[in-house]
């Protein structure tokens, strides 16, 4: 398989470049990102997105700050890529890699001793981020691929894939993982509403790999699992706190449903994901704009004047959760986040 790419720094644009996801599937686009107020744009309309990719995109989006800020003096400086780094970092509220990324960058920014060194140690923890991420889902999809019987059917939810990491991806990375390992996966990706996550990028990821995949409507998930034709549900994450996983809109029913089924559901995320210092009802659930429910393409879907709830995440409680896929091994209940995030070595126990 040819790996890819979801986002890098070119160093001839002095900026970032990344996959314009919202163009996929018909269009493959690589957009050009050399200012703050670019990178805010690009997050907030889901050219960029998926958790481990926003942290990569923090990352790098502070160091886009420290070269693009200017001050008056040393302290002016730092206040100024201080602010782009906030607002950054409150881009997106749920997805708790974006403001790891930001946050990790800064600290070696701010450690510098001036504005040259400190330009410098931005984009090379930035970029330790990018080259992490990738070793991180490689080791998840390793871990993961172990959990999957040599034949099996898998039922993933939106889009944990390369599209949403710097590369090779978590939930599709055990999928990747274990197709490179000789197992035969057939993939069941639901299409993810209202922006179709699934349907454009998890299957166009898929194919392109030639990985058996079928799209399905989100509502036919737990019809086929009561068939018997799943054998497994992997899903990301874009937050893990110590009492649930928040992920894309829909990961709590398939949950409910895989439980009730007798249906191992796995969550795959890195441990930049795990949140320790909060708990389920301390983390905002984004809300998105009425015209992704009520627009598509030219067509009016509701009428005028109805208002609409658009949740992009909800939070599925650890009682559902089979087992935690992560870069140091699969952790199975009880989940505790703090000593989870204390080990220093792999625990595998499958």
């Amino acid at each position: 398989m040819k790996e890819i790419t979801t986002l890098w720094w070119d160093d001839t644009l002095a900026g970032i470049r990344f996959i314009d996801q919202t163009l996929l599937p018909t269009q493959y686009v690589i957009a050009e990102c050399t200012t703050v107020d670019r990178l805010i744009t690009a997050i907030k309309r889901l050219e960029i997105r998926g958790a481990p990719a926003l942290g990569v995109a923090g990352g790098y989006g502070v160091a886009l700050a420290a070269i693009t800020c200017t001050g008056a003096s040393s302290d002016a400086f730092v206040r100024a890529v201080r602010d782009e780094a906030g607002r950054i970092r409150e881009s997106r509220p749920t997805a708790v890699n974006l403001s790891w990324g930001v946050d990790r960058v800064l600290a070696r920014f701010l450690a510098a001793t001036d504005a040259t060194s400190a330009k410098t140690a931005a984009l090379a923890e930035a970029r330790a981020i990018a080259d992490e991420d990738t070793l991180c889902c490689h080791a998840i999809g390793d871990y993961g691929a172990a959990l999957l019987p040599d034949q099996c059917t898998v039922l993933t939810h939106c889009n944990a894939g390369a599209l949403a990491c710097s590369s090779w991806g978590t939930a599709l990375g055990v999928i990747r993982s274990a197709v490179t390992a000789g197992k035969r996966v057939k993939v069941i990706s639901c299409e993810t509403r209202p922006l179709l996550q699934g349907a454009r990028l998890t299957a166009w990821e898929l194919a392109r790999d030639g990985i058996d995949v079928t799209v399905i409507t989100d509502s036919t998930a737990a019809h086929i699992m009561r068939t018997g034709k799943i054998d497994a549900v992997i899903v990301g994450a874009d937050r893990i706190t110590g009492d649930a996983v928040f992920n894309k809109i829909g990961t709590y029913m398939h949950a409910v449903c895989a439980s009730h089924h007798d249906i191992p559901f796995y969550v795959a995320a890195p441990l930049s994901t795990f949140d320790a210092t909060r708990s389920e009802q301390e983390v905002p659930l984004e809300e998105r704009g009425r015209e992704e429910l009520a627009v598509m393409g030219n067509r009016t879907l509701i009428p005028d004047g109805v208002p609409v709830k658009n949740f992009a995440f909800d939070a599925t409680p650890m009682e559902l959760i089979s087992a935690i896929i992560t870069e140091r091994g699969v952790v199975r209940p009880p989940f505790n986040i703090s000593a989870l995030l204390s080990r220093t070595a792999p625990n595998n126990e499958p």
